[in-house]
């Protein structure tokens, strides 16, 4: 089973690398923080099912592009949900 954390959340604004806010609870959450009841998964690369691994942190879209597993996807015209939220 996949974990996710608060990185993985549409809710999640990164301030830094250390730290980001929560845009619902507006408190100061850290990214590999624990999930709260109202997470909402966002649309990233390694969520996608055109996206395979290649190796640590870096894979391949429709195995042809170069693509990292935490790059938001929501703007991808190819994105699909290889499994559904």
């Amino acid at each position: 089973m996949e974990e996710y954390s608060c990185k993985d959340c549409k809710f999640y604004l990164p301030v830094d690398v250390f730290r980001g806010i929560c845009k619902l609870s507006k408190e100061h959450v850290g990214p590999d923080g624990p999930l709260c009841d109202k997470m909402e998964k966002i649309a990233k690369c390694r969520f996608c099912a055109n996206y395979s691994v290649e190796k640590d942190y870096l894979g391949k879209c429709m195995g042809i592009t170069l693509a990292y597993p935490d790059m938001i996807a929501s703007k991808c015209a190819d994105f699909k949900w290889y499994k559904q939220n």
